[in-house]
């Protein structure tokens, strides 16, 4: 199993060698691109002297954006499976492993991470928001998908081809679990742990509400390309 990581990353310097280093220890082989989205604090030099490939966005475009970028280097690579994680070091490299067995199993296409069966750390409002919007997201999909807002993840490379985003933001990472179900990708859930550090969260609530209605909206009313 040839496997790669995403990692979207803005103005994330002081976290990535950290990040990136778990990574190499524990998973060698495994391929890391950072994808730099319009940071101005050195994150493509810092990731790049913690030995990771990188791709820069001169502006910054969004995470969606910067998704799509990594996606389209996991299809050009040819690693087999590819996890996304992001660059702050709330998702545990170490926790890799958990994805990685539950992929030998040959029965998912895709796996996201989930801190539902944990939530007494997690801010209420946040609880409240990621139950809302994975219930929405899981009744699009056709399949549950408990912690649809958790960016940790690992894809069967094949599936990421030919799917087409609409979204750029953080509304994208909805997006991309509802087509593919519709294209009928198996979508599986792994335990992860919560971690919550000094970072402060680049989501705005008002505005990525929004983008949350209008991606519901505009997916009621249309089918994945390819199906009946």
């Amino acid at each position: 199993m040839t496997v790669g990581a995403i990692i979207p990353a803005l103005n994330a310097a002081r976290f990535l060698p950290d990040v990136i280093g778990q990574i190499k220890a524990l998973h060698p082989d495994l391929r890391i691109l950072v994808v730099d989205d319009g940071s101005t604090d050195g994150t493509a030099d810092t990731a790049r002297s913690a030995g990771a490939e990188v791709a820069v966005h001169e502006i910054n475009k969004g995470k969606g954006e910067a998704l799509k970028t990594g996606y389209a280097w996991a299809l050009e690579s040819g690693v087999e499976w590819v996890f996304t994680l992001d660059a702050d070091g709330q998702h545990l490299p170490a926790e890799m492993q958990i994805f990685l067995d539950r992929a030998a199993a040959g029965d998912v296409d895709v796996l996201v991470g989930t801190r539902m069966a944990e939530t007494a750390d997690m801010p209420w409002l946040r609880l409240a928001t990621n139950r809302f919007t994975s219930w929405v997201v899981s009744r699009l999909a056709g399949t549950a998908i408990p912690d649809s807002q958790n960016g940790y993840r690992l894809f069967r490379t094949t599936v990421l081809e030919g799917v087409e985003l609409k979204t750029n933001r953080y509304d994208s990472e909805s997006e991309i679990l509802v087509r593919l179900a519709r294209r009928g990708a198996r979508i599986g859930s792994v335990p992860i742990t919560t971690v919550y550090g000094d970072e402060e969260s680049s989501i705005n609530p008002f505005v990525d509400t929004g983008r949350f209605f209008r991606l519901v909206f505009m997916l009621m009313f249309t089918r994945e390309r390819g199906r009946p």
